[in-house]
């Protein structure tokens, strides 16, 4: 009988939440969606990060810069969008004649 006894309340011990209910398991499932959330979000943003591509700008597009233009050149923004075909051979030297004449 005392043996009895005490498998009770060992298994009672097992299942003992402290007074919380379901509100600890709801707290730590929620916890641990969080916890791994910022886990992967630190592993996307290191990768990002080492690869480089965390420079996020984009050609052609003005930044923040004194400048206007990211103190680029006009002559390479037009050596650019040549190289990738958005002008024609023709239409690139006219206009870089008219920028190198108008310096």
């Amino acid at each position: 009988m005392r043996f009895a006894h005490q498998s009770k309340k060992a298994i009672g011990m097992m299942w003992y939440d402290g007074g919380w209910g379901w509100g600890g398991w709801i707290f730590v499932a929620i916890f641990i969606v969080l916890f791994w959330a910022l886990v992967i979000a630190g592993i996307v943003a290191l990768v990002r990060y080492l690869t480089g591509s965390h420079h996020g700008h984009q050609v052609g597009l003005p930044s923040s810069g004194n400048s206007g233009w990211g103190g680029r050149r006009a002559e390479d923004l037009l050596s650019e969008r040549f190289a990738r075909g958005e002008i024609e051979e023709d239409e690139y030297k006219r206009r870089l004649a008219l920028l190198r004449e108008h310096r």
